[in-house]
């Protein structure tokens, strides 16, 4: 884009968009959200297939669900959050669509693990231009009160995502597991895990187009603001203000590798513990993932606007902890239940109280970080949260798996095993960044 194509910043002070456009805003992102998370997360399904297919152990399968696709999302993350500070971001969500659109579909034109590999990497290119952009936006839309439920809208993308990914994958694989291949125009013979990609990940192109409809939110800056700062001058905010940015990253990274260490591997547990088909999981743990999880996210951003509207100063940071306490029993045994009936009782507030955090998080970000840093300081935290949980999570379970417990039916162990570590320790160290959140939001 020209230099002259920059959108100019604006007074504080400037009109708020319209109630009805400003949530209109919101649900044209979750969409995006959603589509985001269903391509990430159809790999989850497709554990037996592709294992099978390409000859993987749990340990490499996790590689190639989190590190392929995780790298490039949050090194990339950084400079594109630069770039939603300074350019137009509902173009620049667009182009990320459309590109992770495309590297889904040609994740099921992939005939070797180089290959799959690769497309997975693309798919986090293109993915890491959607948040820092989106919740600047969202940031321009609402006024603080209001926004951890605009988050908490957002957010929900997240888990309508997941379930819709499960429910798609599985009824994919389920329909074709007679005939475990499918001719496809142009690409000839692919196998059925191939087919689910090629589902999901086409229709993106329409959502990115729907995109560019969205007029670009006026920016709240201050008098006085560099309209386009430096990492060098992000990097020295966070700096500044060490203490609480270490404590938001470090205790939310923990419940994002909480999230994805137990939900990464559900489709695998039900298969290998419970016995079920992909059928069964479609219809039982995508539902379960799409109402509780979207709940639970909405209600957290809720109930940190509560607590902000009852004069608590620190209302986003105290909602997480409040989330992270309440996972602790439900994420430290769902797990280690005898029959898949009781496990799928206690899955529902695991998924519940695991998104419950998400939607303060963000919205507690955007109040402390100035409206110029906004996009360069959340994509440092998405580099953070993502690829600890990302990453990470879904790799320590498969350790724990092959290396602690060596055995693939002991998955449930090592899920139960990092809930009863993660969730009391992020809720900990989310305690000690209290007081600065308190002084953070005085500041701004």
């Amino acid at each position: 884009m020209a230099s002259d194509e920059r959108p100019a910043p604006q007074a504080a002070g400037a009109e708020w968009p319209s109630p009805g456009y400003a949530w209109y805003i919101v649900f044209v992102l979750m969409v995006a959200y959603t589509l985001s998370y269903i391509d990430r997360t159809i790999v989850d399904l497709l554990v037996g297939p592709i294992k099978a297919d390409l000859g993987l152990t749990d340990t490499e399968f996790s590689l190639l669900r989190g590190l392929a696709f995780a790298v490039f999302y949050t090194l990339l993350g950084i400079p594109l959050g630069r770039l939603a500070d300074q350019r137009h971001r509902g173009r620049l969500i667009a182009a990320g669509i459309a590109l992770w659109s495309i590297a889904t579909a040609l994740c099921g034109a992939a005939r070797s693990f180089p290959q799959l590999f690769a497309a997975r990497m693309a798919v986090g290119v293109g993915e890491a231009a959607l948040t820092p952009a989106a919740y600047s936006m969202i940031a321009d839309s609402f006024p603080p009160e209001r926004r951890g439920r605009a988050f908490g809208i957002y957010a929900s993308g997240i888990y309508v995502g997941i379930g819709l990914a499960i429910i798609i994958g599985g009824l994919v694989v389920q329909a074709v597991s007679a005939q475990p291949s499918v001719n496809l125009p142009l690409l000839g013979e692919v196998r059925a895990w191939q087919a689910a990609f090629l589902v999901v990940g086409l229709p993106g192109l329409a959502v990115a187009a729907w995109i560019l409809t969205i007029r670009e939110p006026i920016r709240r800056v201050q008098p006085g603001d560099a309209h386009s700062p430096t990492f060098r001058a992000a990097i020295a905010f966070l700096g500044a203000n060490r203490g609480l940015f270490l404590a938001h990253f470090t205790g939310f990274a923990l419940l994002t590798l909480l999230f994805n260490a137990i939900t990464a591997w559900i489709p695998a547990y039900l298969t290998r513990v419970h016995g079920y088909a992909p059928g069964q999981i479609a219809l039982s743990y995508g539902p379960t993932l799409l109402v509780f999880g979207s709940a639970g996210i909405f209600c957290g951003g809720w109930f940190a606007d509560w607590l902000r509207k009852h004069g608590r100063a620190d209302a986003e940071i105290r909602a997480g902890i409040v989330g992270a306490l309440c996972l602790w029993p439900f994420a430290a045994t769902a797990t280690l239940m005898p029959d898949a009936p009781l496990f799928f009782v206690m899955l529902a507030p695991l998924v519940f109280f695991a998104s419950f955090p998400f939607a303060p998080a963000a919205a507690a970000l955007q109040l402390v970080t100035p409206n110029r840093l906004r996009g360069q300081v959340s994509a440092v935290y998405l580099f953070v949260v993502n690829l600890t949980g990302i990453g990470l999570g879904g790799t320590i379970t498969a350790l724990l798996t092959d290396r602690l417990f060596g055995s693939d039916d002991a998955v449930g162990y090592s899920m139960a095993l990092v809930g009863v570590v993660a969730a009391p320790l992020a809720a900990l160290v989310l305690r000690t960044g209290l007081p600065y959140f308190r002084r953070g939001v005085g500041a701004t």
